[in-house]
């Protein structure tokens, strides 16, 4: 069921984002705030984390909705994307927008930062200005007590006029009384319409009589407007919360009689006279869509036409108007903080100002990421070992059993070993390979976002990119790409810029996920670790794969320069970096949050193109041409190239047959060189090194390896991902062949030099 008025109860949307009601006066609430604040824990405590996700239509940006109820109204929770602004400049502020704007959801519940509440308010009155049935929630009370800061929420309230609200969301405090506030911004809403109801019936009798008494119509309609003003005497809401300069509120004046005759119901008239003559195209786009009468009304054409020649006339310039417009935003702000906010201790921050000296200093800030990388991957390599070792076995066990009751059922010999040896081996090797270290590695890496650092390695990195005409928050989303590159896509859309946003996902592929670790773990230890004894093989291990990592980061920072000067040239765009106070992480929560929308998400995704690979590998391996396998003469056709390369014509086909899934690469090795028809587990690296020797592997192949597993083409779970984000065949193409291209030139000037050497 699509949205519309009369399925949920706000303004239809043409593409059919679905409203998970349970009951017919359920309400619909959106959830907005700054990114940082905390608006995913309350949509979560809320919602008891019982939500359905999808994207929004039309756009590749995810949203989320809950179901929360105070025992006797429900509320569907819609959480919109995290936005500083509603002056759109991203998809996402589109979205956060255009739902808040234009959908005339029941009510808001904006979600703030106690420690940093200026900062905030400025969406907090943006998004008043256009719906006043809102909720202040400022959060994070807890962290404001630790630093000392008091906020006096009764001056707050007064100067809103809108119910605020003091959470600690983490630990559910205050998530009650929002309750209570929605029940009063909703309980205001039916005194509007009762208003306006009242309104509408007055001057149809005010009408009537006129037909009879010109004057009397006069006198009426008075009277209603007067009994009309009575019924929000009550509303401690002042009537205009903001105020612009005079020649704005003058503009505003004449504009609001003919926008109102065409606006419709459903949308503020103020806010919108006053983005009209703020005149942002990105808005425009939206008043055609949603608000098509009043985009194609002369009447409003013509007086926004005057009222710029006007203002022409004057030397008042569009830009002036803009500025102009959003200073009253700062400066409000500010207001409502003085004496409302008070700093008990002015070194409040005086610890992360410490940290940040300390992260993000010239000196010291590209070292510690180096070390935190190297911890990391030392904890993930460490940690997974054991668990990858007994899912193996566990799941090898599961194999016989299955393969036992098939043939027990009567199942026919072939379909059997095609089923179990082909499709569940194939899987079995994905599940016990990769989801270990995503279950250690997701967690450590939301435990540091948590924890505040991601931010600043954006900072630390942002000069970098900047330098490479490319954008800082691409260091996010490369961060994101280290536990899977699909994750690392879908992050792009933080990237405003649409020409930054497909340097970001053409480059993403150049740091390692989940799925090639084992392939690169593996080589580190066999052939460059072997004789390390002890601890010290997993941290000398972790050190050289860091160093790896650090290539990769050294190859996108490269390839972005290369396509910024290229087929993407461009001015790299500014952005406003936010570095949120450091949090004590909430271990358990990350954790859970971690395993299920992270881990689980990803192996599913793996699984779903793993199955068939499976299949394709056991028939080429079963499937013979003359006297070889269809396995072999395709290593053999690939031979000549890849020896070119450094490598040979089995380990090629592996990488080729390992797109859907980069994790069975080792396994096809294993399986082609011992030319068995199905993929063989041996756990023993040593016996699994002298297999490798005896194929012709030396120190060359290794390293060969280990540069093309860094840099070539993106799985198939990633290229699905880019073409859904990109809608676009031709970049979904151009971000398979970038680092595939890259990835053969490096191995091919390694390979030649390393030959000259030796």
């Amino acid at each position: 069921m699509g949205l519309s008025r009369d399925s949920v109860g706000i303004k239809s949307v043409d593409c059919g984002l679905e409203i998970k009601k349970r009951r017919e006066d359920d309400k619909v609430i959106a959830l907005a705030g700054n990114p940082n604040v905390g608006k995913s824990t309350v949509f979560n405590e809320m919602t008891g984390m019982n939500q359905h996700t999808g994207n929004w239509p039309g756009k590749t940006v995810a949203n989320a909705q809950g179901y929360a109820s105070d025992g006797e109204q429900g509320y569907v929770m819609v959480d919109i994307p995290g936005c500083y602004s509603l002056m759109a400049h991203s998809t996402e502020e589109e979205v956060a927008r255009d739902f808040i704007c234009f959908e005339n959801p029941d009510a808001v519940i904006v979600v703030c930062d106690a420690t940093c509440l200026e900062r905030n308010l400025n969406l907090v009155l943006q998004i008043l200005e256009a719906n006043r049935r809102a909720v202040v929630c400022v959060n994070l009370m807890d962290e404001a007590k630790k630093k000392s800061i008091t906020i006096r929420f009764d001056i707050l309230e007064e100067r809103l006029g809108v119910p605020v609200i003091g959470t600690a969301a983490r630990s559910g405090k205050g998530l009650e009384q929002i309750y209570e506030g929605l029940n009063r911004v909703l309980e205001l809403k039916r005194e509007m319409v009762e208003a306006e109801e009242v309104e509408a019936e007055e001057a149809a009798e005010a009408e009537e009589a006129a037909e009879a008494k010109e004057a009397a119509e006069a006198e009426e309609a008075v009277e209603a407007e007067k009994s009309v003003d009575r019924r929000f005497a009550e509303n401690p809401a002042p009537r205009i919360l903001i105020r612009y300069p005079e020649y704005i509120e003058a503009a505003i004046a004449r504009l609001t009689p003919a926008v109102k005759k065409t606006a419709g119901e459903g949308v503020n008239i103020r806010w919108l006279c006053a983005r009209l003559l703020d005149s942002n195209e990105n808005l425009m786009e939206a008043v055609r869509k949603y608000l098509t009468p009043v985009a194609e009304s002369e009447e409003v054409s013509s007086l926004l036409m005057e009222i710029r020649e006007e203002w022409q006339e004057r030397g008042i310039s569009q830009k002036q108007v803009s500025d102009d417009m959003a200073s009253v935003f700062i400066r409000k702000a500010e207001f409502l903080c003085r004496g409302a906010v008070v700093f008990e201790n002015q070194t409040y921050d005086k610890k992360d100002r410490l940290l940040d000296r300390l992260f993000t200093s010239k000196a010291t800030g590209f070292p510690i990421m180096f070390l935190i990388l190297l911890g990391v991957f030392w904890l993930t390599i460490t940690g997974a070992n054991y668990p990858s070792e007994l899912l193996s076995s566990g799941l090898f066990w599961l194999e016989d059993r299955i393969s036992d009751l098939f043939l027990t059922a009567g199942m026919p010999v072939v379909l059997n070993d095609l089923l179990v040896h082909g499709v569940y081996r194939v899987l079995a090797w994905v599940i016990s390979v990769m989801l270990p270290p995503m279950a250690i590695f997701f967690p450590l890496f939301t435990l540091l976002e948590d924890f505040g650092y991601l931010p600043r390695v954006a900072f630390n990195l942002d000069r970098c990119f900047k330098r490479c005409a490319a954008c800082g928050k691409q260091a996010l989303t490369m961060c994101m790409g280290f536990g899977c590159n699909a994750a690392g896509i879908i992050g792009c859309r933080i990237i405003d810029s649409p020409r930054e946003r497909l340097i970001a996902m053409i480059t993403n592929n150049f740091v390692p996920c989940n799925g090639r670790f084992p392939t690169m773990i593996a080589i580190i230890t066999m052939f460059f670790v072997g004789s390390a004894a002890g601890a010290f093989s997993s941290v000398l291990s972790a050190a050289i794969l860091a160093g790896v990592i650090v290539l990769g980061v050294l190859m996108t920072l490269l390839i972005s320069k290369i396509l910024s000067a290229t087929v993407l040239k461009g001015v790299p765009s500014s952005f406003t970096l936010e570095l949120p106070p450091y949090r004590k992480p909430q271990i358990g929560k990350v954790i859970v949050r971690s395993i299920f929308d992270r881990t689980l998400f990803v192996l599913g995704r793996a699984i779903a193109v793993a199955a068939p690979a499976g299949l394709i590998i056991w028939l080429m391996a079963n499937i013979s041409v003359g006297d070889a396998t269809l396995l072999a003469h395709c290593s053999g056709f690939l031979d000549p190239f890849a020896r070119v390369i450094g490598m040979d014509g089995v380990i090629l086909l592996a990488f080729i047959l390992g797109f859907p899934a980069n994790e069975i690469v080792v396994p096809i090795i294993i399986m082609a060189y011992l030319a068995e028809g199905s993929l063989l587990d041996i756990s023993d690296l040593s016996v699994l090194r002298d297999l490798l020797v005896s194929h012709g592997w030396t120190w060359i192949t290794a390293v060969s390896t280990m540069l093309f597993s860094l840099m070539h083409w993106p799985c198939s779970t990633t290229c699905l991902t880019i073409k859904k984000e990109t809608q676009s065949v031709k970049w979904t193409i151009a971000s398979f062949l970038v680092p595939t291209v890259t990835g053969i030139v490096v191995c091919f000037l390694f390979t030649t030099a390393a030959r000259m050497l030796v």
